[in-house]
């Protein structure tokens, strides 16, 4: 019994002690429980989550773009090549011997000019040596045959182009042929003067797609003045126009995102807050997208950001 009432007081001491340690450990981390309970799943840590101790979510860094009314044009890039407008390949009327060629490749000739002289003697025979006459004026851009080949009335004796007017040819796809029609407009772009964009127009549209690699055979003529850095056999990239809709509403391509077959965008309202909405898209290019439903003309739009929002986030806008 004494052992007991000299224990009781040593005990009360302690717990006291514990019991202050609690309380001061407690206060000293209150103010650190509403992060904790912002990271805790539902519910919160210790169940703090609605009992006065959430914290407010941090607000996503978004930059946006107000929705437009503008022109958009659907266009289809494909490769083609600088030629000159007007190209001939000249024949001989008869077969023979070449006895003769006096223009090389780059020579300048004038239609009606002797370019060739065919033999067409036989052994046992002679005859009088015959000419291939050029049918344009311009300049020599192949020489397949030299002197002494044989050739026959269909044997191309020279090739002469009219380098002063230069036009791109280029094949279009099955799938886009029913567009390819004369007039439309294009940007092509050359290999050999990067960053610059010269404009043509579809001047010559084939009526038949070619059977062994299903497109369709088109020619552009340059509009203005010809650029004298152009030259015949260049590279081009053809944009070709393909559709064109004036006065609608517009939205850059990245703030569109695609989920399970749907298009969604977030748009930040008045509070600051994302709201998710669901569009319909109509024409699209490269750089922007046709919005057919579903937006406002002045709506701001997330460009960038969205991929980390839900609906009703904060955000925080910047440029």
């Amino acid at each position: 019994m004494k052992i007991r009432q000299k224990l009781r007081p040593r005990t009360m001491v302690t717990l006291g002690i514990i019991l202050v340690i609690a309380v001061s450990v407690f206060f000293a981390v209150r103010p650190f429980i509403p992060f904790l309970n912002a990271q805790d799943g539902p519910g919160g840590l210790l169940g703090f989550r609605g009992g006065g101790f959430a914290a407010p979510r941090a607000a996503t860094t978004v930059r946006v773009s107000p929705v437009q009314r503008d022109t958009i044009e659907n266009n289809v890039v494909i490769n083609g090549d600088i030629l000159a407008a007007n190209q001939v390949s000249l024949y001989p009327t008869v077969g023979g011997r070449i006895a003769g060629t006096f223009f090389q490749v780059g020579d300048e000739i004038r239609q009606g000019a002797v370019v060739a002289m065919v033999d067409p003697s036989r052994p046992g025979q002679i005859f009088s040596e015959s000419p291939v006459i050029s049918t344009i004026s311009g300049t020599v851009l192949q020489t397949p045959v030299s002197r002494g080949d044989t050739v026959t009335a269909q044997t191309t004796v020279l090739v002469v182009g009219d380098l002063s007017s230069l036009m791109i040819e280029t094949h279009v796809p099955e799938r886009f042929s029913n567009a390819a029609q004369r007039g439309l407009s294009a940007q092509v772009r050359l290999e050999a003067l990067p960053g610059e964009t010269f404009m043509a127009l579809v001047e010559e549209v084939s009526p038949v797609l070619d059977p062994v690699s299903r497109t369709l055979r088109i020619r552009l003529r340059f509009q203005g003045p010809m650029d004298p850095r152009i030259r015949a056999g260049m590279f081009a990239t053809v944009g070709l126009v393909t559709s064109t809709r004036q006065d609608v509403a517009l939205i850059p391509r990245e703030a569109v995102i695609n989920t399970y077959g749907s298009r969604v965008v977030f748009i930040v309202d008045g509070q600051n807050n994302a709201s998710r909405r669901e569009v319909e898209i109509g024409l699209e290019n490269e750089s922007f997208v046709e919005v057919t439903r579903g937006l406002d003309i002045g709506d701001l739009v997330v460009i960038a950001g969205q991929n980390f929002l839900s609906d009703g986030d904060p955000v925080r806008i910047v440029e």
